[in-house]
């Protein structure tokens, strides 16, 4: 018997949570697969046709800044992240336990701090123009917001299964 939940095992909570999961990393492939791709079409253009695109280097930079933030939020949901998890391996149980609910609530605090200062730069940014491609600058300020968003959403997830001391496995379907 495998000590993966299926997803009739989940809460409806923990099934929004995987879908947002599943929909940035859909997100984040599609945008390093375009980004493969200008790059492809930049080399192209300099070394062929002997007309370097001026557009690629903008919309790359717009890319990789949704790749990054999205992609980290996924890293907190599958909790892949970054983390120092050695003092917390080598405590006892009940220590254990404070670490681990203290990396959660530090999770939270640092989401929530992305919601605010990515919305209020979102928000600054928004009316000013990126050279080139012609869109909203705030476009590269929007991900911080999202992330955040999705951090605080999976951070709480994670709490809910602290809480009910529950262990928290991730499906992936298919």
């Amino acid at each position: 018997m495998s000590t993966e939940k299926t997803l009739s095992d989940k809460s409806g909570y923990d099934r929004f949570l995987d879908l947002l999961s599943t929909i940035n990393t859909i997100a984040t492939g599609i945008a390093l697969v375009v980004l493969t791709i200008i790059f492809g079409w930049l080399v192209f253009g300099r070394y062929v046709l002997n007309s370097t695109p001026t557009w690629v280097e903008q919309v790359s930079l717009l890319l990789v800044v949704y790749i990054g933030f999205l992609g980290a939020s996924v890293g907190i949901h599958r909790k892949t992240h970054l983390g120092v998890s050695v003092f917390r391996e080598i405590s006892p149980k009940p220590i254990q336990r404070i670490f681990e609910f203290l990396s959660h609530i530090i999770m939270a605090a640092f989401g929530l701090v992305m919601i605010v200062y990515g919305y209020l730069l979102t928000v600054f940014r928004w009316t000013t123009e990126i050279p080139l491609i012609h869109v909203s600058e705030g476009l590269r300020a929007l991900p911080i917001l999202l992330s955040g968003i999705f951090i605080v959403l999976f951070t709480i997830g994670h709490l809910i299964h602290f809480f009910k001391d529950t262990d928290q496995e991730t499906t992936t379907p298919g």
